[in-house]
């Protein structure tokens, strides 16, 4: 009697996973292995399509970990993406009572509907300037990744 072949990871899987994202000096973005598993199926958005292209092939039970450069992860810093934005335009994004701070993360609303974040990056008299960079941008990123279940 033979063992039924092992179900590896194709396009529209089901997957339980554990996975850990973490910066290259080790630092942890995001991990599951600390808590339950996930459980998703791949193409529907719940990861990266570059963290996804990664799973395909692997055999369930793998335990992999993969060093991503920044070109194969969030792609390289765009200096195009450092904008000014009016105070007028940066109030009518939030409360007339807020204060923000060099650091903070603000939400914008996109044309269409949609939302994007952008990093206040220094304030001026007359406006602000936000890094609408992903934060993770130019960096390379480890993804460690465990394979638990394949449907």
């Amino acid at each position: 009697m033979s063992n039924p072949p092992q179900s590896l990871v194709a396009p529209g899987a089901f997957l339980t996973l554990h996975y850990r994202l973490s910066s290259a000096d080790g630092r942890e973005i995001v991990t599951t292995f600390n808590d339950s598993p996930a459980t998703l199926q791949l193409g529907s958005g719940q990861l990266a399509p570059f963290l996804e292209s990664r799973l395909l092939g692997l055999a369930e039970g793998a335990h992999q970990v993969f060093d991503l450069a920044p070109e194969q992860a969030f792609g390289p810093r765009n200096p195009d993406l450092l904008q000014r934005v009016s105070l007028a335009t940066l109030r009518e994004h939030s409360d007339d009572d807020e204060a923000y701070a060099v650091g903070d993360l603000v939400n914008f609303a996109a044309p269409g509907g949609g939302r994007f974040a952008g990093v206040l990056v220094e304030m001026g008299e007359a406006d602000a300037l936000f890094d609408f960079n992903h934060p993770l941008a130019g960096q390379p990123v480890k993804f460690e990744v465990k394979i638990i279940g394949v449907l």
